[in-house]
């Protein structure tokens, strides 16, 4: 009787905390797969051809972007950059512009002397390193100067279009709260993510993730009413169990 009263309290516990360890202590998707394949198939009916936000005109200008956008929004990024890359689309244009220059375009944008310095220094590196084209292994991006893991994976994607997952804090915010593929650090994140995901639908996933995060599942208050998985979410706080309407955005 005390076996069976502890292994109903365990499921319990389980099904109110999505991503549950299990006995070795590492979190598990709270999906099946058939639940995931699901998910990621109402994805891509709402969102067919996903996109990226951030206004770009090259693989090089896409670097800068997303450089700039850590711990910015695409919006802010976008409105500081369409002046920027109507001049300065090469590395070595950056560099004739330099440090200044670059700060009196994106001076709103948050970090900018910091961000100004490695745009800088990241263009010269491209220069003598790379023959000025972007490098399209993620260990070549991830040397240069301001470019982290995530960077990497997003110019990966949208430049060389390799099926990358690019952990922002939307998809890292989705991940651990419907329990989808829980993790303590991006990088975990983004493991479990790619082990889950169905290849076919890999190369979408990191921007459906995002777009969701940013328009649905949001930080404050996620608008369970517009969300097409939310029959299937199971996310704690979710206020709905009538999935929306699954059609095509415009």
């Amino acid at each position: 009787m005390i076996k069976a009263k502890s292994s109903v309290s365990t499921q319990r516990a389980k099904k109110s905390n999505p991503g549950a360890s299990d006995k070795r202590g590492s979190a598990r998707s709270a999906y099946s797969k058939d639940e995931i394949r699901e998910i990621f198939r109402r994805f891509s009916v709402q969102r067919p051809e996903p996109k990226g936000e951030l206004e770009h005109t090259n693989a090089f200008t896409l670097l800068v972007a997303v450089a700039l956008s850590a711990q910015a929004t695409d919006v802010g990024v976008n409105k500081a950059t369409r002046a920027l890359f109507a001049v300065v689309d090469t590395p070595e244009k950056m560099l004739e512009l330099g440090e200044e220059g670059l700060i009196s375009y994106i001076k709103t944008i948050g970090l900018y002397r910091n961000k100004a310095k490695n745009v800088i220094a990241m263009s010269r590196k491209l220069i003598d390193e790379f023959g000025s084209a972007v490098p399209k292994t993620r260990e070549e991006l991830v040397s240069l100067p301001g470019v982290g893991r995530k960077t990497a994976n997003v110019v990966m994607s949208m430049a060389f279009g390799k099926a990358t997952i690019a952990v922002d804090t939307h998809i890292f915010r989705i991940a651990n709260r419907t329990g989808l593929a829980p993790g303590k650090t991006p990088d975990q994140v983004e493991a479990k993510l790619e082990k889950i995901i169905p290849p076919d639908y890999l190369f979408h996933a990191h921007h459906w993730l995002i777009l969701h995060g940013r328009y649905v599942c949001k930080a404050r208050k996620p608008d369970c009413p517009a969300c097409v998985i939310a029959d299937i979410c199971k996310a704690a706080e979710k206020t709905s169990e009538m999935p929306a309407p699954l059609v095509p955005l415009t």
